[in-house]
C-alpha cells in the first residue's frame, strides 16, 4: 500500500484519497479503530484525517501508537493534527475562539511541505474547529499561524511528521492538493504510478483469474457505473458475461433504447432487457412516501433479477458497480459525520438466497475514477459524462403518487430543460441537473382560459467531488427561455421555477 488515510469521522475523509490519487499516488481509507491491522500492508505515509471529537476528551479516538513508530511520514489533518500532539506529548483544550470557514495562515518558516504555496507570508486555506493546541510536542516547530490557530502548521522535519489545522482537500484551500502532493511525492518519496491505463490492464487480468470459465450476471442499469464494469469484464472474459437491464419505467426519455442499442448493439454483450414497467407502476400504486417508494422499487428490482438470472444457466459470479466510497461506508464504525450521511441513492442489494460469488472491478475507485475508466475502455463521451442518475430513477423526482402520466409530463419537461442546457454549452459545467414534477398544482391563465395544472422545479448544481454542492447561476434569459419552452410544450405544467439551495457535505440529489 502506498498511503493509508485513517478516518476520524470527518465528512471530507473521501476528498483526502482523492487528492492523493489525482497526485498519481494509490492510498486507502480506514476506520481508526480498524487501523492497527492495516499497519500490515506497509503503508509509505500515513494520514490522519479530520473528526468531529476533542483530542482533550477521555476516551476520544486515537491513532494506534505504531503509526509514529513505523519511520514513514505522518500528516494530520485537523482533529488528526490535534491527537498527534496529544499522543506525542503536546496539549490540547477547549473554550477558544472557534475558526470556522476561510481564513489566512501566516507562514513563518520554509517548509518542503509548503513547496509551490506561499513559503512566507499568507496563504488562504478552510478551517473547521472549536479547540486549540496549546503546546506542541518535543522536536515539532510552528510552520504557520492564523488569527485564532498559533499552530496552524507544524512539523517534526526530522521525524517528517506533519500537523495542519485546516483542511486542504476541500476545495475552498485553493492549494491544499499542492499540500497533499508535497508530501505523497515529495516527502514520502512516492511515484506517482496510480493511473487508469495500468489499473485497466492489471483488472482484466484479475477479472480472467477471478472467474475462470465461470459465468456472470450483471445488472445493467444504464448509469455510468454499471456500464463501465460490464464492458470491462465483457473485454476480460467475452461472452461468459449476460447483462440483465430490468427496465423499471422510471428511466429518462430514451435511456431505454439507448441502453438496449449500445450494450447489445455496438458492444454485442449477450443482454436480457426485462420489461417490467407494468408491475413496478402496478406496486407503486396509491404511495406517496419516498422510503416507501425506494423500498417498493427495491423489493420489485430484485424479484424481476431473480426470475431473469435462472434463465442464465450456470452463472455463479454476479457483476456490480460498487465504488471506492461504498466500500469506506460499508466498513465504517467511527460513528461520526460519515457514518450518519449516507447516500439515497441505491435501492437494496441482492438476497443471500441467490448464492452469487460478487466480481466488483471497480470497488477501488471513486467516481471520477470511474468516468475516466470509461474513456479509456472507449465508451462514447456523451455516455461516460452523463450526469448521475440514482437508482429508484425518476421516482424520487416525483414527489407524491406516481402515475404513467405524471411520469411522462415529467419526461417531456426534462428532456427541454436538458436540451437547453446542452444547447448552451453548460452541460459539462454542471455535476447534475434535472427536472422534479411538484405534488402541487396551480390557478395560471393561457391565452383566454384557466388552467390547474403542475409546477415543475428546475435544479442544477456544480459540484467538484461530489459531495458538496451549490446551484448553477443560470442567466435569467436562460431560466425564462427553459420555463417557457416547458410551459408551452408539455402539457400539465403551467409554472415553472428554479431551486438555488446549496447542499453541505452529503447528498446532492432531490430529497
Amino acid at each position: 500500500m502506498s498511503v493509508l488515510v485513517i478516518d476520524f469521522g470527518s465528512q471530507v475523509t473521501q476528498l483526502i484519497a482523492r487528492r492523493v490519487r489525482e497526485a498519481g499516488v494509490y492510498c486507502e481509507i480506514v476506520p481508526f479503530q480498524k487501523a492497527e491491522a492495516a499497519l500490515f500492508k506497509k503503508p509509505q505515509a500515513i494520514i490522519l484525517s479530520g473528526g468531529p471529537a476533542s483530542a482533550y476528551e477521555a476516551g476520544s479516538p486515537r491513532a494506534p501508537q505504531a503509526v509514529f513508530e513505523m519511520g514513514v511520514p505522518v500528516l494530520g489533518i485537523c482533529y488528526g493534527e490535534m491527537t498527534m500532539c496529544a499522543q506525542l506529548g503536546g496539549k490540547i483544550e477547549g473554550g477558544h475562539n472557534r475558526e470556522f470557514g476561510r481564513a489566512d495562515i501566516q507562514v513563518k518558516t520554509r517548509s518542503p511541505l509548503l513547496e509551490g504555496l506561499a513559503e512566507s507570508g499568507s496563504e488562504p486555506v478552510w478551517m473547521s474547529h472549536g479547540d486549540k493546541i496549546t503546546a506542541i510536542p518535543d522536536g515539532f516547530a510552528v510552520i504557520a499561524t492564523s488569527e485564532s490557530s498559533p499552530n496552524a502548521i507544524i512539523a517534526d522535519e526530522k521525524r517528517r511528521f506533519y500537523g495542519v489545522q485546516f483542511h486542504p482537500e476541500v476545495v475552498h484551500t485553493p492549494r491544499g492538493a499542492t499540500l497533499l502532493s508535497n508530501f505523497v511525492r515529495n516527502i514520502a518519496g512516492i511515484q506517482p504510478e496510480w493511473n487508469m491505463n495500468a489499473f485497466h490492464a492489471a483488472m482484466v487480468e484479475k477479472i480472467r483469474a477471478q472467474v475462470g470459465n465461470g459465468r456472470v450476471i450483471c445488472g445493467l442499469s444504464g448509469g455510468v457505473d454499471s456500464s463501465v464494469a460490464a464492458v470491462l469484464i465483457h473485454e476480460a472474459i467475452g461472452d461468459q458475461l449476460t447483462c440483465i437491464f430490468v427496465d423499471t419505467g422510471m428511466m429518462r426519455s430514451g435511456e431505454s433504447e439507448e441502453v438496449v442499442s449500445l450494450f447489445r448493439g455496438h458492444y454485442n454483450i449477450p443482454l436480457i432487457h426485462a420489461d417490467a414497467r407494468e408491475m413496478f407502476l402496478g406496486r407503486l400504486a396509491g404511495v406517496s412516501d419516498p422510503e416507501q417508494k425506494r423500498k417498493i422499487i427495491g423489493a420489485a428490482f430484485i424479484d424481476v433479477f431473480d426470475k431473469e438470472s435462472r434463465k442464465v444457466g450456470g452463472a455463479e459470479f454476479l457483476a456490480q458497480g460498487t465504488l471506492y466510497p461504498d466500500v469506506i461506508e460499508s466498513i465504517s464504525a467511527t460513528g461520526g459525520p460519515s457514518v450518519t450521511i449516507k447516500s439515497h441513492h441505491n435501492v437494496g442489494g441482492l438476497p443471500d438466497y441467490m448464492k452469487l460469488k460478487l466480481v466488483e472491478p471497480l470497488r477501488e475507485l471513486f467516481k471520477d475514477e470511474v468516468r475516466a475508466l470509461g474513456r479509456e475502455l472507449g465508451l462514447p463521451p456523451a455516455f461516460v459524462g452523463r450526469h448521475p442518475f440514482p437508482g429508484p430513477g425518476l421516482a424520487i423526482r416525483l414527489p407524491g403518487e406516481i402515475t404513467e402520466e405524471k411520469l411522462e409530463i415529467l419526461r417531456k419537461a426534462d428532456v427541454i430543460y436538458l436540451d437547453e442546457i446542452r444547447k448552451a454549452g453548460l452541460y459539462d459545467k454542471i455535476w447534475q441537473a434535472f427536472a422534479v414534477l411538484l405534488p402541487v398544482k396551480t390557478v395560471g391563465v393561457m391565452g383566454d382560459g384557466r388552467t390547474y395544472d403542475h409546477v415543475c422545479a428546475l435544479r442544477a448544481v456544480t459540484s467538484t467531488d461530489g459531495m458538496t454542492a451549490d446551484y448553477y447561476p443560470f442567466e435569467h434569459s436562460f431560466l425564462a427561455r427553459t420555463a417557457t419552452r416547458i410551459v408551452n410544450e408539455v402539457r400539465g405544467i403551467n409554472r415553472v421555477v428554479y431551486d438555488i439551495t446549496s447542499k453541505p457535505p452529503g447528498t446532492i440529489e432531490w430529497e
